[in-house]
């Protein structure tokens, strides 16, 4: 394994530890905080045309108040389908329809429901680190076999798996900034 190749892992490395890091916020996006935020319905999908398709792509979906989320349906036929999606959803949320506008009403949280959403929060956040570990394990297999097959030292090697240890620590760090910051969100009443 050449300098440009050990290079090369480094960036895939990365890349794929932040690709986890990504996911990670998508999924923090829809925990609810008491507070309408748009992402609330990002995975939300509506049975519309005879297959599933995601919210934003059957009406727009906004937040007029701090406590509110609508839902402006861009084909009348499927305000009943966004109806029944947000419903069967899992998010607690009861919708009612004026017209072609869904209106979402966001319920205060209670103690109990905060800390089911911490708790979701803490799931989410430790499959995170689980795929940047596994990131991690993949590139110390790969400078192994590099040493193994004698195209890098042994030395190279310690280095350069001590260099994908930091890289991993730095990862896993903001992983647990993020999982403080929602944590705080999702507790502050």
């Amino acid at each position: 394994m050449t300098a440009p190749d050990i290079d090369a892992m480094k960036k895939d490395l990365r890349r794929r530890m932040e690709g986890a890091i990504e996911v990670l916020h998508q999924e923090f996006g829809g925990l609810r905080t008491g507070r309408a935020a748009v992402s609330l319905l990002e995975p939300v999908t509506v049975h519309a045309y005879g297959s599933d398709m995601p919210m934003n792509q059957v009406g727009t979906v906004s937040a007029p108040e701090a406590r509110m989320l609508t839902v402006q349906v861009w084909d009348k036929g499927l305000v009943h389908a966004v109806e029944k999606a947000i419903l069967e959803s899992g998010l607690g949320l009861n919708p009612a329809s004026e017209g072609q506008v869904v209106r979402v009403p966001i319920p205060a949280l209670t103690e109990e429901r905060r800390q089911e959403f911490v708790k979701v929060a803490h799931k989410y956040a430790e499959d995170a680190r689980i795929a940047v570990r596994n990131v991690r394990r993949h590139a110390m297999d790969e400078l192994k076999r590099a040493e193994k097959d004698h195209q890098i030292s042994q030395d190279e090697q310690r280095d350069h798996g001590k260099e994908v240890q930091d890289i991993t620590d730095l990862h896993i760090g903001q992983i647990d900034d993020t999982l403080n910051n929602k944590e705080q969100e999702i507790m502050q009443v």
